[in-house]
């Protein structure tokens, strides 16, 4: 069954490049690009619409200035300093068990260098107001500054909750950008179809930070940098290939060719790669003389890139493969009008998948001939499995969701069965060793494996990107919490965990309630209001999940209170006035009926807790006003 499903697919990497070189938008970008270097002397970036397009290219010759002063091209720097945390705030992370989002330190200087610019305002006041389809592009450091350019106005519009037009970030030939934690966030975002980054076979700038620090000469660098930078400006004066020695070339063509020989065959992060810092993100446009593939596999990206680079030979100087992608994309453009053909050994490829990925490696620019063929075809056939086995994985999980849906429909009807007396809440709490309580608990941890499962899978990329956005899986995540968590609670302090650990909200919550929590925050983010509307009826379950753990605080600040009543008098009012916030918390959610029917049986905590309440205010009514 699995091969014969395997014989009817069909490998995208090279339909995606094909198209992409098919459409004019490379082409229109790379001249912009060139505008913008011939202008870099007195502007940060150029821009020009074309067909209601905007194209806005950036050039990085500001930075080679500021690598000379600081030697910052293999330093990073967290996306959250100086004033990112208000600039980048949806990519930076207030919870210190996330990694924090590190990027080229040059990078975002530079970006910090041109934010404040009235030109750069101006910009982006266009872009906003116009509702303006944009296209961000650069070529070298030029391309890292037009990505984070990109992130930023991405960020501006989720901070806004903002429809997001049309935009675009094409780069040639950019170096990395970003660590791990921002490739993993534009995922989750949904951002890498936003992000285009071609690289030709032999340019060694896309490849150079997967090098250690300090490993290569920063003059080398800037030498190549400026020499390309000169040349984009002045492309009929400059000779590129005579600024540097081909000894210095050779030295470090080789050079690197050893630092990611390492990364050619591992389908998983290394401690090599760990040690780099950096993680591509978005998709690869990588082009040969033979065509362009398109990968977004981050782990594929890496093997492919360091594997089209050790095959075959450059046939141009370290600076002209640095520039020639005006040529690449025009020659990539040109071979479509051709047929392509197969080149074949042995038999016919057994499969339209087979087909396409031999395609895909004639167009990378590696040969059957090559002895790294087969770690290329291997890569290519990884980043397909694992494009495929994020949808896979969330259809298993809908079944599963069917399979335990009875463990929640008794969990409800357990609930129903207590609500008229002390309520599901109090009931569990003091359960006794019945069938019955016993089944309820078994459902409860079912349920509970079940929703770590989820979380655990999303967090480690295992589910489409959009699971946490898709209203099956937040409303169904929401209702278990509303359902489930009170049981957690009961629980928690039915063993007293809270004398030894302390109370549930504090010390006691899993992790995930605290992401279901965040999920339905943000469900309306970009779509529409939060309905406010009142209710006509007692809500089905209590709003807050929490609720439960609110008052069972509020009965030990009771306690307290009641044993101190003649006590310090400025610990009493402080613990009164926490009493009496709890109580108007409270009596809201009851006015706005936001409480299920069982946080009003005549037993339950919160009513026992309410009366007692009462008869403490009676008593301190002389000494506090409530």
């Amino acid at each position: 069954m699995e091969a014969r499903s395997e014989d009817t697919m069909f490998e995208t990497s090279h339909v995606l490049g094909a198209e992409l070189a098919s459409s004019p938008l490379l082409a229109l970008a790379w001249r912009q690009c060139g505008l913008a270097a011939a202008a870099a002397a007195t502007a940060s970036f150029a821009a020009e619409e074309v067909d209601d397009v905007l194209y806005v290219a950036f050039s990085g010759a500001g930075s080679i200035q500021s690598m000379i002063d600081s030697d910052c091209f293999f330093s990073t720097m967290p996306l959250a300093s100086a004033c990112g945390r208000e600039l980048f705030s949806p990519l930076v992370s207030e919870d210190g068990d996330v990694e924090t989002v590190l990027v080229q330190a040059c990078a975002l200087q530079l970006f910090f260098s041109i934010f404040d610019t009235p030109q750069f305002w101006k910009l982006m006041e266009t872009m906003k107001t116009g509702n303006k389809k944009v296209i961000f592009t650069g070529h070298s450091v030029g391309g890292s500054l037009a990505s984070l350019v990109s992130l930023y106005f991405l960020c501006s519009l989720l901070s806004s909750s903002s429809s997001q037009p049309f935009l675009l970030c094409i780069t040639f030939g950019s170096p990395l950008l970003g660590n791990e934690a921002l490739s993993q966030i534009i995922i989750r975002e949904r951002w890498t179809g936003k992000f285009c980054h071609v690289v030709s076979q032999h340019d060694i700038v896309p490849r150079l930070l997967f090098c250690p620090q300090n490993s290569i000469p920063i003059q080398l660098i800037i030498c190549l940098l400026q020499s390309c930078q000169f040349y984009m400006a002045c492309p009929l004066l400059a000779k590129p290939s005579s600024q540097s020695s081909s000894a210095h070339k050779a030295e470090l063509h080789q050079f690197i060719s050893n630092q990611i020989t390492p990364l050619c065959g591992e389908q998983k992060l290394t401690s090599h790669q760990q040690n780099s810092k950096f993680m591509p993100f978005g998709c690869y446009a990588l082009c040969s003389n033979e065509g362009m593939v398109c990968i977004d596999n981050p782990i594929a990206v890496i093997r492919m890139l360091c594997l089209t680079f050790m095959t075959g030979s450059a046939k141009l100087s370290i600076e002209e493969e640095h520039l020639c992608y005006g040529g690449l994309v025009k020659k990539a453009s040109q071979l479509l009008m051709q047929k392509n053909k197969i080149d074949l050994v042995g038999d016919v490829p057994r499969s339209n998948c087979a087909a396409g990925i031999s395609l895909a490696l004639k167009a990378s620019g590696i040969g059957v001939e090559d002895k790294r063929v087969m770690d290329a075809r291997e890569c290519l056939e990884m980043s397909m499995k694992t494009g495929r086995s994020p949808s896979l994985n969330c259809a298993n999980l809908s079944i599963r969701l069917a399979k335990i849906t009875p463990c929640r429909a008794q969990i409800e009807w357990y609930k129903a069965c207590c609500d008229s007396d002390m309520g599901y809440y109090d009931s569990f709490k003091q359960r006794k060793a019945s069938k019955r309580d016993s089944k309820v608990n078994m459902n409860r941890i079912k349920l509970a494996c079940f929703w770590d499962d989820l979380v655990d899978m999303v967090h480690s990329n295992q589910l489409p990107h959009d699971v946490h956005k898709r209203a099956k899986w937040v409303n169904a995540a929401h209702f278990y919490q509303l359902l489930v968590e009170p049981l957690d609670i009961a629980e928690y302090y039915r063993v007293q965990m809270h004398k030894t650990k302390g109370h549930y909200l504090a010390h006691g919550r899993e992790r995930r309630y605290e992401v279901f929590d965040k999920w339905w925050r943000e469900r309306h983010k970009g779509l529409f209001e939060k309905d406010d509307r009142r209710r006509s009826k007692f809500a089905g379950l209590t709003q807050d999940p929490c609720f439960w753990a609110r008052v069972e605080e509020a009965r030990e600040w009771l306690e307290e209170a009641t044993s101190n009543c003649h006590g310090n008098l400025f610990k009493l009012k402080l613990i009164c006035e926490k009493l009496n916030a709890f109580d108007f918390y409270a009596c809201t959610l009851v006015e706005k009926k936001e409480v299920s029917v069982d946080v009003l049986a005549p037993n339950s905590s919160y009513n026992v807790w309410l009366e007692e309440w009462k008869v403490l205010k009676v008593r301190l009514g002389l000494q506090f006003r409530f």
